[in-house]
């Protein structure tokens, strides 16, 4: 008998979004985990470019999702980058983040679906020691604390992903990014070195992260994984 299927919704910004052809070879992570998942799950992404929590819920892209919802469907749910930079125009309070995450849990909940929460993966920023910077530290803070006091599942994409920048160093996670010299890709012919958005291998990696916190939780996804043999 073939398994009861799947659905995984992800809500977030630019690092999980899909992107446009003209974008690449810049990849959100939600596209490799997407293909890491067998046939019994649908994943349906909802992430886009820099939305934080705010502006998602105020331009109307959670209420589609929850119309959705059902029982066996999970909400990942991961937001920050946006969030947490008050010069944006997408920037959210600590309150209001902190009270949008809830709203996102509750009525995933309300629905017979199971919400799970990710702190923001890491940028790429070292010091003079050359270990990675805590980025994300108050934001991502703040979405282990509503895991917490929600009793919500919590995968801690930035504790993960600085793990990684820390055993790769400072010259060998640049190619977990966008970074590209002039010439190197027509989509950016006078280069780009970008610290937060992700290269293919670099989105694939931090998939791979992802699929290890579902592991860990025990969720019953992990069954669903794929071997990625590239």
């Amino acid at each position: 008998m073939s398994p009861e299927s799947i659905t995984v919704h992800l809500i977030g910004d630019s690092t999980m979004a899909e992107k446009e052809p003209g974008d690449h070879p810049e990849t959100g992570w939600g596209t490799p985990f997407a293909e890491r998942l067998d046939d019994s799950v649908t994943v349906k992404n909802h992430a886009r470019n820099g939305r934080s929590t705010r502006t998602f819920l105020e331009e109307r892209r959670w209420q589609p999702v929850v119309r959705d919802l059902a029982e066996n469907h999970y909400v990942f749910v991961q937001f920050g980058h946006n969030d947490e930079v008050p010069s944006k125009d997408q920037y959210t309070t600590e309150a209001e983040f902190v009270a949008n995450l809830e709203t996102f849990v509750e009525e995933t909940r309300e629905h017979g679906a199971e919400a799970v929460l990710l702190t923001p993966i890491a940028r790429r920023h070292f010091d003079e020691e050359g270990e990675p910077e805590d980025t994300h530290r108050v934001y991502s803070k703040l979405t282990r604390e509503v895991a917490r006091d929600c009793d919500v599942a919590l995968i801690d994409a930035d504790e993960r992903s600085r793990s990684l920048l820390g055993e790769l160093g400072p010259a060998e996670s640049k190619s977990l990014y966008l970074h590209l010299s002039p010439g190197e890709h027509p989509n950016y012919p006078d280069g780009v070195f970008d610290d937060t958005h992700f290269s293919e291998h670099g989105a694939r990696r931090m998939a791979e992260l992802v699929l290890e916190g579902i592991e860990e939780l025990d969720l019953e996804l992990t069954a669903r994984v794929v071997r990625d043999d590239r």
